[in-house]
């Protein structure tokens, strides 16, 4: 069996199982949305020029890690 024939196949088991109808029915209504069509979001210009600066940022190697962020971020919180 293929993962997706799988995972089709837990998700099945779990929806008989649920007795919920409010849920079902946003499980429905999930579903029966339009997944197929890309919904595009108009960017403002602001949005645009930080999406490139952080291009930018990447391609100049202007990066910090995930733990160094945690750290700055519990230093500025602990100087509140």
């Amino acid at each position: 069996m293929t993962t997706v024939d799988k995972i089709r196949t837990v998700l099945i088991d779990k929806i008989l199982s649920i007795k919920d109808k409010a849920f079902l029915e946003v499980i429905d209504k999930l579903i029966s949305s339009n997944t197929s069509e890309l919904e595009f979001v108009e960017l403002s210009n602001e949005q645009k020029e930080m999406l490139a600066m952080s291009e930018n940022d990447i391609k100049t190697g202007e990066l910090i890690s995930q733990t160094a962020m945690n750290k700055r971020n519990l230093e500025w919180l602990n100087a509140m």
